[in-house]
């Protein structure tokens, strides 16, 4: 078993666009039926990711950190907002369910486009993905009340535009077992 840090790097929501968010989950989940559901996220820290790493060496951390901190030196703060809902894969039975960021999803995909060339410039591989600005609230694992709790999101994210002004970025490191996954802030950097 690998002992190194399960790492991430993600913008924080703040403390008022977390409650407005649990708010809204707490409805969906009071009208959930019982039994094997789909797995809700803590509430307390949301985030949006910018880059999974996974477990990395923990003499990699003060790599990270500077490369966090040069990005962040070099962005402007701003503000993403959220609104309407989906999921991974959006057809099915999905596996992730999230809240969309329809605004501000460009400076958070310039952020990750330079996390990610600070990156590489240190060692570490491209993303192979394609940055896809979410902030995800549950993992369906095709359990057959995912697509329910999709709509219901749907539903409840319809009218909804929760402001966030994003001016940290934070190198997190994801705590699993017991429950669900803790997120402990392993670096920071002020963004501009």
């Amino acid at each position: 078993m690998n002992d190194d840090p399960r790492l991430f790097v993600a913008v924080p929501l703040t403390s008022e666009a977390t409650s407005a968010v649990a708010e809204i989950v707490e409805r969906i989940r009071a009208g959930e039926p019982e039994g094997r559901g789909v797995r809700w996220v803590r509430l307390e820290g949301l985030h949006l990711t910018l880059r999974f790493l996974g477990p990395t060496p923990e003499d990699r951390v003060p790599d990270l950190a500077a490369a966090i901190d040069t990005v962040a030196r070099d962005a402007e703060p701003f503000t993403v907002t959220i609104r309407g809902a989906g999921s991974f894969p959006p057809t099915g039975r999905p596996r992730t369910i999230w809240l969309d960021i329809p605004d501000g999803f460009e400076e958070l995909q310039r952020l990750a486009t330079a996390l990610d060339e600070r990156l590489a410039d240190a060692g570490w591989e491209r993303e192979r993905r394609p940055f896809r600005a979410h902030l995800t609230l549950a993992r369906a694992d095709g359990v057959r009340s995912g697509p329910a709790t999709v709509a219901a999101l749907t539903a409840a994210a319809a009218d909804l535009a929760i402001e966030s002004p994003i001016d940290r970025v934070i190198l997190f490191e994801s705590i699993t077992g017991s429950g669900r996954a803790r997120y402990v802030e392993r670096a920071a950097a002020a963004i501009g």
